[in-house]
């Protein structure tokens, strides 16, 4: 009867779980951390280290994190934990923008008709509760910092820095007020920045309009044509823009028996006539270029007065006629125009985006501008003024906020001169900052380069006080040492002092005048993240301006990029940052951007999918796309990459369990007894680390994800674990070729924890528990290739081609029923090569998986298979000579005979 030698074997023993269970486990690892102060340490271990400082771009306190939120924070912690393991000192001070209409939109949408103190008092609640939501679920993520000491743009410290950040803007004369067109939130009742726009398709009613001209050689004669896409604007039409050097001509139309005579561009008669049905009659009257109409009047389509035409530079012609209507209350180009030719500046639509008495058009006002459309398109048809309407598909700007659309208004606001800026922020994006990807530099330049002033001034209540006072006249008072003055008693009483004072109180304060006032209007709110900069770089000890990195999703070369890229220029004449990391957006498998205020309807929050798979399934996704463009995210990704991981956990785990007997002193004296297949996959180990420490030097974290994950899966799963298997349980516990294997197996696995403690924070740490006695893996550093060449990696190459042959004619014999496995065969291989000649038998066998092989010299490369007529060992299973020789173990090769009596 057969022996049961089990008991006798190496067999791995570990207690790391193969099921992760991470839902579970992480949490406790986050309570260890937090009990051990596990961030302090880190920052204690690398005290005289070269700093790097990545500068935490402000998330709104206004909601939970979600998937694009949570992947922003993860790559950010990539970045810090690589930039420690490299050897650096890395603090991470998070923080929280919690100003600004995100937090004040949803408070006064709850809440009607409350005073601006108190609306005050209940955003500052609302987005302090976010802020411990978040940075719990941000923890949670795995994401180390100093938390418990965050920068808040809402502490009174913070603002008084925002403050005297305004008050070097106004000392330099960057700040003015002006009444001019801005973006206009009609939802949110305020001005807006460019950064606070996003565009949105709809569809909107474009018009074909005549104005009778009504002097000049074309007087009564013909009209002239222009196109637009907001009929609304129409009341406050002053002018027609035309090119001055383009083609115009005077042409005959005709359609369904009425005839028109037509001034247009040459360029867009086509386009005119398939889009109205009007078609050209005959030869043009006249044609002539754009500077021969400049000045001649036309009459308004519908009001009592005349629009003049104007040559512009501005003109384009791609679509409507080449004369383009001109509101100067309603547009930039038009509102400069406007100025230049000394038109009033006519903007009759008030706060809410509802028409004027100043309109003249008694019957409409009060009526929404956009509802507005269809009564001035008909207004326009009873006239006989309307040449053609028609449905027009376009992307148009709405309020990030209230999502409803923007209209361009003329309202009275303050102003920073972009002009005074942009050269010297230019040339500090081409010659002081390194881009990643490269495409972010033209990105951020063009954006700047066509950037308007930039308005300012809020009419919102939730944000920090516009520091401008006016006089018993009611002239602006703008003044560095008032505002200087205002930042210290801010520092000490916080913000809301402006709206608790009375306005006498707080002008004897600071030393105004008797008749002193002062209004509501806060400040735009990406002035409050755009000089952390200096409110936290450069006043936190722990970290230094300019910061080494900013990092963030590409909406921010119009966002916080550039903010904080032009008040650095303002302060310091420099950038704030000396790289910067743009990533994509979220996107569904479809490509539909997933963010916290649209309308994705399946699950986005973090939390959701951390609970569902554990956070360091939530990081490996992050790790294992690439960044730098948009990134895909899907329930069937988490799936794929749940085999990824339970790959890697398992080569972990094999790893230790290996490991159960050996103790890590042993491993230099091991060194000199390294088989091929030892010193080969070390080799590749160092060649591994080697692809890991450059990908994470140059935040290429997907490389650093598929080294790995070919590094598991491939050469240490499918090979070195597979072909060493035999020796690690079969031979005697202390023999040289184990504790050999072994020796590698701990530096393999040290390597891995250490390589994969960025990306998978939680399970990195848990492995390295099972082997380490107490400290973090964090703590440590990556290791270094230690340059053992590639000549066991070449032989490898020849014996790994070999296997291929054997493999192949292995299969054919189980198909055919000769052997059920490969150590049942005897297999004959033929080659010519002196790679084996190297290498003895029985290393080769060990290799190639067999118990019986025999080689002979040929050209070609084949192998052939017969039944092997040895009995199979007991214990190891293979195929021996010896089996059956011995009288005390029959059952038993020779080396298994060796092993047994020795125990």
């Amino acid at each position: 009867m057969t022996q049961n030698y089990k008991d006798t074997l190496n067999l791995p023993r570990t207690d790391f779980p193969m099921k992760a269970n991470l839902a579970t486990r992480e949490p406790e690892l986050l309570k260890k951390w937090d009990q051990t102060g596990l961030y302090q340490q880190i920052q204690k271990a690398r005290a005289n280290r070269d700093l790097f400082i990545l500068h935490d771009g402000p998330p709104f306190a206004n909601g939970d994190v979600h998937m694009g939120t949570a992947l922003n924070k993860i790559l950010k912690d990539f970045v810090v934990k690589s930039q420690t393991m490299l050897g650096k000192r890395a603090p991470y001070v998070p923080g929280w923008d919690c100003h600004g209409l995100p937090i004040e939109y949803k408070v006064v949408k709850e809440s009607r008709d409350l005073s601006p103190l108190e609306v005050r008092k209940r955003c500052d609640a609302f987005a302090r509760k976010y802020v411990d939501i978040q940075r719990a679920q941000f923890k949670r993520l795995g994401v180390l910092g100093d938390w418990e000491h965050p920068y808040l743009t809402l502490d009174p410290k913070y603002e008084a820095e925002i403050l005297r950040a305004f008050a070097v803007f106004v000392e330099k004369g960057l700040v003015y007020q002006s009444k001019k067109p801005v973006f206009w939130s009609t939802g949110a009742q305020t001005a807006l920045a460019e950064a606070e726009v996003e565009y949105q398709e709809r569809d909107d009613t474009s018009a074909y309009v005549k104005f009778p001209i009504v002097s000049g050689e074309w007087k009564d004669k013909a009209s002239i044509a222009i196109w637009t896409t907001t009929p609304w604007t129409l009341p406050a039409n002053l002018a027609i823009a035309v090119d001055p050097k383009e083609l115009y001509l005077v042409q005959e139309f005709s359609r369904d028996g009425v005839s028109e005579k037509l001034l247009m561009a040459d360029k867009l008669v086509g386009q005119f006539s398939a889009n109205t049905k009007f078609e050209p009659t005959g030869e043009p009257l006249a044609s002539f270029p754009g500077s021969k109409i400049d000045k001649i009047k036309a009459r308004h389509p519908f009001l009592d007065r005349d629009a003049i035409v104007l040559t512009a530079d501005f003109v384009t012609m791609d679509s409507g006629t080449g004369a383009v209507h001109i509101a100067p209350g309603h547009g930039e180009d038009d509102y400069n125009l406007g100025r230049a030719n000394k038109l009033p500046i006519l903007s009759p639509v008030d706060d809410h985006g509802r028409l004027t008495d100043e309109a003249g058009l008694p019957n409409l006002t009060g009526k929404y501008v956009f509802d507005a459309n269809a009564d001035i398109v008909n207004l326009l048809r009873e006239k006989g003024m309307l040449l053609g309407a028609q449905n027009f598909h376009h992307s148009y700007p709405y309020c990030w906020r209230s999502k409803t659309p923007i209209i361009f208004r003329n309202v009275e606001q303050f102003f920073i001169r972009i002009d005074e800026l942009r050269g010297r922020a230019l040339e500090a994006i081409h010659k002081e900052v390194k881009w990643i990807p490269a495409w972010g530099e033209n990105r951020i330049a063009g954006t700047v380069e066509s950037r308007p002033d930039w308005v300012i001034s809020r009419q919102r209540s939730w944000g920090v006080p516009l520091p401008v006072f006016y006089s018993a006249g009611g002239k602006p008072i703008l003044d560095a040492k008032v505002i200087r003055k205002l930042a210290d008693l801010v520092a000490e009483r916080g913000s809301n002092v402006w709206f608790e004072l009375r306005d006498a109180d707080l002008a004897k304060q600071l030393g105004l005048p008797a008749g002193t006032t002062k209004r509501n209007d806060t400040i735009d709110v990406w002035i409050d993240s755009g000089v952390s900069h200096q409110a936290v770089c450069a006043l936190h000890p722990e970290l230094h301006d300019p910061a080494d990195m900013y990092l963030e999703a590409t909406d921010q070369h119009r966002g916080w990029f550039q903010s904080s890229l032009m008040t650095s220029i303002a302060m310091k004449d420099r950038a704030p940052y000396k790289t910067c990391v743009t990533h994509g957006f979220v996107v569904d498998v479809d490509g539909k951007k997933i963010s916290k205020s649209g309308t994705y309807d399946k699950p986005m929050d973090a939390g959701h999918f951390v609970g569902k798979h554990g956070a360091d399934l939530v990081r490996l996704w992050a790790g294992s796309i690439d960044y730098t463009d948009d990134v895909p995210f899907s329930e069937e990704m988490f799936t794929r990459l749940g085999d990824t991981y339970r790959r890697i956990r398992n080569t972990l785990r094999i790893l230790l369990g290996n490991l159960y007997d050996f103790k890590s002193g042993n491993q230099e004296s091991m060194k000199t007894d390294f088989s091929l297949v030892d010193r080969w996959i070390l080799e590749r180990l160092d060649q591994v680390i080697k692809d890991c420490r450059s990908a994470y030097e140059t935040f290429e974290f997907h490389k650093v994800y598929h080294t790995l994950n070919q590094f598991c899966a491939v050469d240490l799963s499918s090979l070195y674990i597979d072909i060493t298997k035999d020796r690690m349980y079969c031979d005697a516990p202390d023999s040289p070729r184990r504790r050999a294997t072994q020796s590698a197996m701990h530096e393999i696995f040290c390597a891995l924890c250490q390589l994969l403690a960025p990306l998978l924070a939680f399970t990195a740490e848990e492995a390295w528990q099972f082997s380490q006695s107490g400290e973090s893996v964090h703590l440590e550093e990556f290791p270094q290739p230690r340059k053992r060449g590639s000549a066991s990696s070449a032989q490898v190459a020849d014996l790994l081609k070999l296997r291929a042959v054997i493999g192949q004619a292995i299969e054919k014999a189980r198909q055919e029923k000769m052997i059920g496995n490969s150590l049942e065969a005897a297999v004959l291989l033929r080659f010519n090569s002196a790679v084996t000649a190297k290498i003895d038998k029985a290393e080769l066998e060990e290799f190639f998986i067999l118990s019986d092989l025999t080689i002979e010299q040929a050209n070609e490369p084949s192998a052939s298979i017969t039944r092997t007529p040895y009995a199979k060992c007991a214990r190891c299973w293979r195929h021996r000579e010896y089996v059956g020789k011995s009288k005390t173990h029959p059952e038993l090769c020779d080396r298994c005979e060796a092993v047994v009596g020795s125990k």
